[in-house]
Order: structure tokens, then sequence, then C-alpha cells
């Protein structure tokens, strides 16, 4: 059997500016077999782009990937919207679905902390770029004290955020909101989002604050470097800027460079969740 025929067939479902990054960082691994980006209109922008890299591509959206064959993995890139007639397109057949819409439809994967859980299930859902930069360190510090409000705020570039991103924001915070409350165990749980418009782009940014008693700061500090070691282990961008730790409030601020791919750097919310999205399937390649 050729080397190709034993990668994992997989597809990109919507052509925005995440479906096209993620086609490319799929393009790039050499464990993974990109046979399709599916969008709906192929006068579209993206799907323009992806014809021009030489990708297979296709509109009709869900439908264009029924009729392909075969796939093992399909990304969903479109909204939240439209996720759940994926799913029950896809749910009949052997093919996993892991959704990069806010939706919470799925198991909840957070890479660096339950990664290894996604083996055992086929409708996976990676929260948001948000939950992705924030809850890896947000179960780190709820491992060394009990946690009673948490405070997350992303600003990213309004560049960054295409129009399923745009028409998804209630669902970004409720659906973000829900997964530190499941990683955490903390009820209270608010989440805010910016885009700024700033000129030149800023670099997307997220903002925790941890309120809780008993805080001992030395054992916090070192859990948080080590989650975010974790998270670098795939998003090389991923750096955490500010860390501030009393008796009773923690305050963390990180930054996320988007790093090798067409992207800007500023679109590092972009960047952290294909990249989530890269490595679990790159791991269902490995089962």
């Amino acid at each position: 059997m050729a080397a190709d025929e034993r990668r994992p067939r997989v597809a990109v479902l919507g052509a925005g500016l995440i479906g096209i990054d993620l086609a490319e960082k799929i393009q790039r691994s050499k464990k993974l077999d990109l046979r399709l980006v599916a969008g709906r209109d192929r006068e579209s922008l993206g799907l323009r782009r992806a014809t021009e890299m030489g990708y297979a591509t296709a509109t009709g959206g869900i439908a264009s990937l029924l009729k392909a064959g075969p796939l093992d993995l399909v990304f969903d890139a479109t909204n939240a919207d439209s996720h759940a007639e994926h799913w029950a397109a896809l749910q009949s057949t052997d093919t996993t679905l892991i959704d990069l819409t806010p939706t919470g439809l799925g198991t909840v994967i957070v890479p660096s902390i339950n990664g290894a859980q996604a083996a055992g299930h086929r409708h996976i859902n990676l929260v948001s770029c948000g939950g992705q930069a924030a809850i890896p360190l947000l179960h780190a510090i709820s491992q060394r004290c009990t946690p009673t409000y948490i405070e997350v705020v992303s600003t990213g570039a309004s560049a960054s955020a295409g129009r399923a991103t745009r028409l998804n924001l209630d669902q970004y915070i409720a659906t973000t909101a829900a997964a530190i409350r499941s990683f955490t165990g903390t009820k209270g749980v608010k989440v805010l989002v910016n885009l700024s418009p700033a000129q030149p782009a800023p670099p997307f940014r997220v903002a925790m604050t941890v309120l809780a008693e008993g805080i001992r700061p030395a054992p916090v500090r070192t859990s948080i470097a080590a989650a975010a070691e974790d998270v670098r282990a795939f998003t090389p961008g991923f750096k955490v800027t500010a860390v501030a730790v009393d008796k009773d409030r923690i305050s963390v601020a990180v930054e996320v460079a988007a790093t090798g791919g067409r992207i800007p750097a500023y679109a590092g919310n972009l960047d952290i969740i294909n990249a989530a999205a890269v490595l679990l399937a790159e791991q269902y390649a490995a089962r």
C-alpha cells in the first residue's frame, strides 16, 4: 500500500479565513491526506485561493463531501448555525467530525488537558480560539486553588475575524463560558470579546482574572508555566506575557502569534484553534 493511502483522508468544510489556513496546515502535515476543500460559492475569495494553492475544491458544502467518497476526518470551519446539519449528515458514516465552530456540540476537547479522550469519539468540539488559549491555564490554576469567579477577555484584530466569526459571537461567548465552567468547576464565569480595528493590527490577546481564597503564589506560577509549555508544543506562538498573583486574585495575560503560514502574525486566534485541530488529526493518524 502506498504511503498516501495509509494517511487518513481528510476534508475541510468552509473556505473562510479559518478554513484556508487549516487546509494549508493539513497540506504541510506528513500524516494527513487533504482530499477536498468544500465551500458554497465558487467565486468566493477563499475557494479561489484554495484552487490557486492547488487543492481540490468543490461547491455544495456538506453535499459535496458526501459525494467525494469515504473520508476519515472532516474539519468543520463554517459556522455554528450550520454545524448540527453537518453532523447529522455524517453521523451514519464512519467519518470523524472535528468542529471548529462554537456550537458546544460534541465532545469538548482541549488537547493539552484531555486530548487522549478524543480517540473514543467521532464528534469533537474545540470550543473556540479564546477557549483554547485560556482553558489550559485556567484548568492548571484550578488544580491549585478553588476559583469563585473567572473572567476572560479576548481581544483580536478585526481583520482576523471573518463573517462567520462575527455572526457567531453570542455562541462563542456562551460555549467558551460553559467549557471554562466544565474544566475548572467554577460557576461564576464571565467571557468578553473585543474586535479591535486598530492599525497596525494588534496580536491576539487573552486576559484572565481569577478570584479565589488562600492562593499560594509559587505553586500557581509553576502550574501556569507548565501549562503554557504544553500549549507551545503545538502552538509555538503562544506566550504568557504577564502573571500577577496575590492571596485572593490571579491575573494572567497571554498573546498568540501565528507562525509558519500565510496568515499574518496577528491572527493568532486562527492559529491556535487550527493547530489544535491538526494535532488531534495527527494523533488520529498515529492510531
